[in-house]
């Protein structure tokens, strides 16, 4: 499945299918996400998005014209769970995160499903509510990997 749109700098946006050929980008961009400075630094400093995770889960990328990665999601569908999603950084505030949320949504709608989990990084909450996702709880830290409660969050799929 592939989809396009053209942002506001007029630069044309593609989703497709991650391939093992894409874990180190998307390392890279989870490791460098402005997102994660400061305290939650730790927590993505030896992340790793492997071939093997992409060839497993439902990952998809969105890439511009020149196939540049501006970011990218993980659907998990048993459970049914945003297990992650990046926009890089100088392309956050051009649609790409909401672009990316649109196609999850359709993909978990192929495949039966009416509900998708989210556990949240704190300062994406109002991102998720924004596209749609309603608070259901709090994810509670679990040390040392995760030092902080986290927002959980549902998007109904209708």
């Amino acid at each position: 499945m592939t989809s396009r749109i053209t942002s506001t700098g007029g630069e044309g946006v593609r989703i497709r299918r991650a391939v093992a050929r894409d874990a180190k980008r998307l390392t890279r961009l989870v490791r460098s996400s402005r997102a994660y400075e400061g305290p939650y630094a730790a927590m993505v400093a030896d992340y790793r998005v492997g071939p093997d995770y992409i060839e497993t889960h439902e990952v998809y990328v969105a890439v511009g014209a020149d196939e540049r990665l501006l970011g990218f999601y993980a659907l998990l569908l048993a459970p049914p769970e945003l297990d992650l999603m990046f926009v890089a950084d100088d392309a956050q505030g051009l649609g790409i995160g909401r672009l990316l949320i649109a196609h999850m949504t359709d993909r978990a709608r192929t495949a039966g499903l009416d509900r998708v989990r989210i556990v949240s990084h704190p300062p994406a909450e109002g991102f998720y509510r924004s596209v749609g996702a309603l608070r259901t709880g709090t994810a509670r830290a679990n040390p040392p990997a995760v030092m902080w409660d986290r927002p959980e969050l549902e998007i109904p799929i209708s």
